[in-house]
Formats: C-alpha cells, sequence, structure tokens
C-alpha cells in the first residue's frame, strides 16, 4: 500500500523555487535521529497528544471497537482492540488525535498538484517526493513523476538512495534534480545507527554523479555520530572522488525536536550521545572542507 502522511505545499527547502512536496510513508532506514518517526513505518499509525486533549470524550464516542479510555494521563488506546479506522480523530475538536497515513490516487494527486502550478511557473518551482523514502513507492511514485514530466512540471526526489540499481534507474529517468542523503561513509557505523549497511547507497551517488544527473548532497550532521576528524575526512574524500561536482552541499546541524513526535506515537525517543555539533566540530567540517575545496552551506 502506498500511504501518504504529508502533502506541504508552498515548500521552500525542498529543491528550487516553491514547492509541492509530498511525503511518503515508509522508510528503509531507522535512523537514530530521525525527525519524521511517523515516516518510518509503512503502516498507518495514531498520533496523540495529551497537551491538545480537552477531555471532550468525542472520540470515545466515536470509537465502533471500544478502544478508547480516558485516564489521568489523558486518552489511553487500547491496540488490541483498535482497527485504526480513524474516526476518532475526525471526531476530536482539538486535533488531539491524528492519523498518519492516507492512500491517494494518481488523480487525486494530480488535482492538487495542478492547483499550485502558478507558483511552480512563477518561481521555477515543481514538485518534491519526500518521506519516509519515496523510492519504496515505484507503483505510485514512477507513474506520478512521468506523469509530472508530461506536463513540464519540475521533479525532485529527496532520497536515501537505498535502492536496487534496477529499480534506481527507473527513478532516474524520470526525475530532473536529487536531494541525496549522506549520513555517514563508515559501513559499520552507518548499520548501527540506521540499521542499514550503506554499500548500495553510496554506489547509487557515484552513479548518479557518473551520468552526471543534478544532485544535492544533504548531510545530517550529528555529534557523536559523524562528527569525528576521520567521519568528516571520510565524507570529504567521498564528495570530491564523485566524477562530477554536486550542485550544493548542504550541511543539516542535528536538533531533538522530534522528541514531540516520538511521544505521540507512544514511543520513547532515544537521544543516546546525540546532540548538536559544537564550534568546535563546525570549525573541524569547515576546515576539512575548506582543504578539499569543497563549498557547502548550512541548512537548505
Amino acid at each position: 500500500m502506498n500511504l501518504i502522511f504529508d502533502i506541504k505545499p508552498y515548500a521552500i527547502n525542498d529543491g528550487p523555487g516553491i514547492r509541492l512536496t509530498i511525503f511518503f510513508k515508509g522508510c528503509p532506514l531507522s535512523c537514530k535521529w530521525c525527525h519524521n518517526p511517523e515516516s518510518i513505518s509503512p503502516k498507518v499509525q495514531k498520533l496523540y497528544s495529551e497537551k491538545k486533549c480537552i477531555a471532550a470524550k468525542k472520540c470515545i464516542e466515536a470509537c465502533p471497537n471500544d478502544a478508547l479510555v480516558l485516564t489521568k494521563n489523558g486518552i489511553i488506546t487500547d491496540l488490541g482492540k483498535c482497527k485504526l479506522c480513524g474516526l476518532c480523530a475526525e471526531a476530536c475538536p482539538t486535533k488531539a488525535i491524528e492519523m498518519s497515513g492516507i492512500k491517494y490516487s494518481l488523480t487525486r494527486l494530480m488535482e492538487k498538484i495542478e492547483k499550485e502550478r502558478p507558483f511552480f511557473e512563477s518561481s521555477g518551482g515543481g514538485v518534491t517526493l519526500s518521506g519516509g523514502e519515496p523510492l519504496m513507492h515505484s507503483e505510485l511514485a514512477i507513474p506520478l513523476l512521468k506523469e509530472l514530466g508530461k506536463r513540464k512540471i519540475h521533479r525532485c526526489l529527496d532520497t536515501t538512495g537505498f535502492a536496487r540499481r534496477e529499480l534506481f534507474e527507473k527513478f532516474v529517468e524520470n526525475t530532473d534534480l536529487f536531494l541525496f542523503d549522506l549520513k555517514l561513509v563508515d559501513r559499520g557505523k552507518h548499520l548501527k545507527f540506521t540499521g542499514r549497511d550503506n554499500k548500495i547507497i553510496i554506489s547509487n551517488l557515484k552513479y548518479l554523479s557518473k551520468i552526471n544527473k543534478e544532485i544535492i548532497i544533504r548531510i545530517p550532521f550529528i555529534k557523536g555520530v559523524n562528527n569525528s576528524i576521520k567521519d568528516i575526512n571520510e565524507m570529504a574524500a567521498l564528495i570530491t572522488s564523485l566524477p562530477n561536482k554536486p550542485l550544493e552541499i548542504d550541511i543539516l546541524p542535528y536538533h531533538d525536536i522530534a522528541k514531540i513526535k516520538y511521544q505521540k506515537l507512544g514511543d520513547n525517543y532515544d537521544e543516546g550521545k546525540m546532540s548538536s555539533p559544537d564550534e568546535t566540530d563546525m570549525k573541524n567540517l569547515e576546515t576539512i572542507f575548506d582543504s578539499k575545496n569543497i563549498e557547502f552551506s548550512i541548512g537548505g
């Protein structure tokens, strides 16, 4: 099932111009720092915010399976009874309960996209497929990219690059710009912090560069994960080894804003030793990248 958990209009950080960003639900990686934890599972999920709850009990009345109960800690859901129908979320007057994951048809998506066309045309923008990982959703994503191409709408793919080459090439044929995440070069550390080996990721990045596709590399920079001199040197070496220079290198300093979302999902956010890079970390990165003539920007 190809589920989408958010559609964001007027996006200005997901490629050139004003864009519509479509967030696909489901990702093969489970990054410890993921700021969209609701994007990892490919299934429908329920989010609950106790702070928004006013104990109206409308959700309890709407539930056909008697899966909800009001306690001193707010609404508790019996996961054994809950069928994730979403009626409780529809009934909640303060949106304390939200459902993450909606099935869209290609036709419905294109209707939403066409409404934004004036903004694309006036700003040089377009549509960005993000997630989660859009590479997991080829049944919908590839026809969508092809339709966008037919209608001359700029297509951007925000991706981890984790997909077998045969599938990846189908996306490459129908994408104008790649926002490519580079988290770690060390394979062991990548497996530790994301749950996946990065061999195929790096291979796909090199492939994109070899065929001279437009690439913006995004590096989440995290103290306790990839801020060591060794890690920075490895990233710099990989970037300079690419056959063609990326359009941009964007450094994305770590933040813990995802804590709130984990709470809404009923999960604990294990920050471990992760934290925002300090002045020394940023200086080390600047020194090493400058020595390799790698231009970069903070944010993006």
